[in-house]
């Protein structure tokens, strides 16, 4: 029956085809996880080269992530009008391009400039990478099927990380730069092949060949083809569209409460992120345990990612999430204390590492759920790219707070708030009574 196949989809078991799918988004996803760490690897090289200052190689270390910032908030929303995968493959040939050519810059400004393009199209592409990830998952598998594929953003970072340091040391830092790019245009070839359009998509925005799609993606599904489209569901009156459909009616408290969690969620994890590794040199540990508890953090999120998803198929996430959250709350109340034990520091840390990345792998599990197809990827990527502005103004904070006199570690306390407030949000986030069941 012509109304079976999204239910299918959404109830039936995972099979060949949506694992594929999802592998795909995973895969897209180390792109970004590589292309965030690739400056950060590089950055003593480059400043060597160029004889940079601090203010210049943080404006080289910030261009990445303003780029992201960039894509997520005006890129991605043309996924609801042209399609996920079109805009996937556009957004991996600017980034790849934009790669290659950091790797030929002849100056600072240069690099920053191609840094901020490459940027673009990796906020495009984590957006709609996420959403199609949301959408091929059947219900039951959703949070974990968009908490594995964010997992491989700790992977690309792992990975890359281990590849750069191998590159910089025989062909120096450009040679990064023209890996990172031959990667990521190899990535188009896939995408073409074997990443199909959201059914989603097809079924909102109804393209002039939207049966014939459907009705191949049917056929791969192991359904039987429509004769027709479903009809289409009635869009309330005066619900907007586009940008505009996110803050109609009682969308608009579930947008700002999405905006706010993805804002403090990647306001703290940031955070932890950055300036783990110098905290804990500064508390007393040497260089080397410091470099230590920052790569316990990523080990940690691999882990914390599968974990937060596995979990949601078996309670609702909105619960799993905000327990994740309280949990990294007090885990850094914890750290404050621990510096005295190395062994207590790194386990902390390891620990701090699973929870606070399984609060962002979690998010972006609960945004696909809260909106409509027809405006998803405009919702998603409006929330990752209001969350990539928490990330380039968390570090700011902790060095402003630092230079007022505040003791290193005390800095977890502070930051331990922002999580326990990013909870309360969660409470509060109450979506339409249709989208209450992708929740449970």
């Amino acid at each position: 029956m012509n109304h079976d196949l999204k239910q299918r989809l959404e109830q039936g078991p995972m099979g060949a085809f949506q694992c594929l799918a999802i592998g795909i988004c995973i895969v897209l996803n180390m792109i970004d996880g590589f292309d965030v760490l690739v400056m950060a690897f590089t950055a003593a090289s480059v400043s060597a080269e160029w004889q940079l200052n601090g203010a210049q190689i943080g404006l080289l270390l910030s261009a990445g992530l303003f780029g992201m910032a960039g894509g997520s908030l005006f890129i991605a929303p043309w996924a609801d009008r042209f399609g996920r995968r079109p805009l996937i493959l556009g957004c991996l040939l600017l980034s790849g391009v934009g790669m290659l050519l950091s790797a030929i810059s002849h100056s600072p400004l240069q690099l920053a400039l191609l840094r901020g393009l490459t940027g673009l199209g990796i906020g495009g592409i984590l957006a709609s990478s996420n959403v199609i990830a949301a959408e091929y998952a059947s219900r039951r598998w959703r949070g974990l099927a968009v908490s594995l594929q964010s997992t491989g953003y700790a992977l690309g970072a792992t990975l890359g990380g281990l590849l750069a340091v191998w590159l910089l040391s025989h062909w120096g830092w450009r040679s990064v730069f023209v890996f990172g790019g031959i990667v990521t245009l190899l990535v188009i070839p896939l995408v073409l092949l074997w990443l199909p359009e959201s059914l989603d998509f097809l079924l909102a925005r109804r393209p002039a060949d939207a049966l014939l799609r459907v009705n191949r993606l049917a056929r791969r599904l192991g359904h039987p083809p429509l004769a027709r489209l479903p009809a289409a569901a009635l869009r309330e009156e005066g619900a907007g569209s586009g940008f505009g459909q996110l803050f109609a009616g009682p969308m608009r408290r579930t947008t700002l409460l999405i905006w706010l969690l993805f804002f403090l969620v990647m306001f703290g994890f940031y955070f932890v992120m950055s300036w783990t590794p110098k905290l804990l040199v500064a508390a007393g540990l040497s260089a080397q345990q410091g470099i230590t508890g920052g790569v316990l953090l990523s080990v940690g999120g691999i882990f914390g990612a599968a974990l937060i998803g596995g979990l949601s198929s078996r309670w609702p996430l909105t619960r799993v999430l905000s327990l994740f959250m309280l949990l990294t709350a007090g885990l850094l109340v914890l750290f404050v204390g621990s510096a005295s034990s190395i062994a207590a520091a790194l386990g902390l840390g390891l620990l701090i590492g699973l929870f606070a990345n399984g609060c962002v792998a979690g998010l972006y599990a609960l945004s696909p759920a809260v909106y409509d197809a027809s405006v998803r990827a405009t919702g998603v990527g409006w929330g990752i790219g209001i969350g990539r502005i928490g990330a380039i103004v968390s570090p700011t904070v902790a060095g402003v707070l630092l230079d007022a006199g505040w003791q290193p570690l005390h800095l977890y306390g502070v930051f331990a708030v922002v999580f326990v407030l990013a909870a309360a949000c969660l409470l509060l986030l109450r979506p339409a009574p249709q989208r209450q069941a992708a929740l449970a």
